[in-house]
């Protein structure tokens, strides 16, 4: 998969928020974001507008306050006009019903809809060789 981000068939877009989150992380799992840290094409910094729409999906109840860093992602990655978010959080962000409602919310709030999908979605349609 890293072979298709060097490619540029993917552009992938990172957070703060996942810096953050990745400190806690196994060092196996940090040796893998750093890799995707050097093919980042684009670093995604928390704005007014994200927490807007991270607190409107709160709002909505798709999301209680105690996740509101999943909001963020969501909401993040929204507002930088990305077509796919990967997330192996299948409790809060990979979930059929909570992707209906995000993207609900976000176009109500003008906003296009986002793709939400597990690692092994993506390798599986989007990885080289396939």
């Amino acid at each position: 998969m890293l072979a298709d981000f060097k490619f540029g068939i993917f552009s992938l877009l990172l957070s703060v928020i996942t810096d953050a989150e990745i400190q806690d992380a196994p060092k196996e799992v940090k040796s893998i974001y750093l890799e995707f840290r050097r093919h980042c094409d684009e670093f995604i910094k928390i704005t007014p507008e994200a927490i807007e729409l991270a607190d409107m999906y709160i709002k909505r109840g798709f999301l209680s306050k105690n996740y509101h860093n999943d909001a963020l992602h969501i909401s993040a990655a929204t507002i930088a006009g990305a077509d796919l978010l990967v997330s192996w959080n299948f409790k809060h962000i990979v979930h059929f019903e909570k992707i209906q409602g995000f993207n609900s919310v976000n176009m109500e709030m003008g906003y296009k809809p986002i793709l939400i999908y597990s690692p092994m979605e993506v390798t599986r349609y989007g990885g080289k060789g396939n």
